[in-house]
């Protein structure tokens, strides 16, 4: 099976593109506007993009009829936007923050999730989550899409502050993947909750290289 997206249809009854590109990261995203109302979104597009200083991304579509995104909106507003990270006890609440509410809910209430002030970003995280990255927005590149919902914006972003709790962390000071059960976007309506991890060390990488890898300080 194969074809050209945009000029064949596809032979399969479901797209296998996002079926493919897995699993994704979920950028579970809160920002307040500029009225103070708090916006709580998951995005299946997100991602780091370097360390040195820490950046990352995310991407939203638009809504079929043209409107942009509240946290996208917030994030260009205000100046910031929070990543909070989803796990397999916040599912629900994670996909209840997928629904578009209307303008001006608030949906920390309606996810039944706490709103948490953070230390830098005026927005707030929430509190259940186990890590949190308050982050300084930097820029939105638009791209063209073949219809309203097809135009997708990605926002940049600075990582000022981390936020672990120490709950979820290893005696080795990492943290332990199978108790905080970290959720992935997969195809169709699919997640995955990562339970199980196993480690591959690169043959010959050592000093700066090797530290780079591991993550460490």
């Amino acid at each position: 099976m194969d074809y050209a997206p945009g000029r064949e249809a596809c032979p399969l009854p479901f797209s296998p593109f996002k079926a493919c590109t897995v699993p994704r990261p979920i950028g579970w995203i809160s920002t307040v506007s500029r009225s103070g109302v708090a916006n709580l979104a998951p995005y299946s597009q997100w991602q780091n993009l370097t360390f040195d200083p820490p950046m990352v991304m995310f991407a939203a579509n638009q809504y079929s009829d043209g409107r942009r995104k509240h946290s996208v909106v917030n994030a260009e507003e205000t100046g910031w936007f929070v990543w909070n990270m989803a796990t397999w006890e916040l599912r629900e609440a994670v996909n209840i923050s997928a629904a578009e509410w209307p303008e001006g809910d608030d949906e920390f209430l309606r996810a039944g999730v706490t709103a948490e002030p953070c230390v830098e970003a005026p927005g707030p995280r929430v509190a259940e989550s186990p890590a949190h990255f308050e982050c300084r927005y930097l820029s939105t590149h638009r791209l063209r899409g073949n219809s309203n919902h097809g135009w997708v914006e990605v926002v940049y972003g600075e990582v000022i502050r981390i936020h672990v709790k120490d709950s979820v962390l290893t005696p080795e000071g990492k943290l332990d993947y199978p108790r905080i059960r970290p959720l992935a976007r997969m195809g169709y309506y699919d997640y995955a909750a990562i339970g199980e991890t196993f480690e591959m060390r690169v043959p010959g990488a050592s000093g700066a290289a090797a530290a780079g890898l591991e993550g460490k300080a």
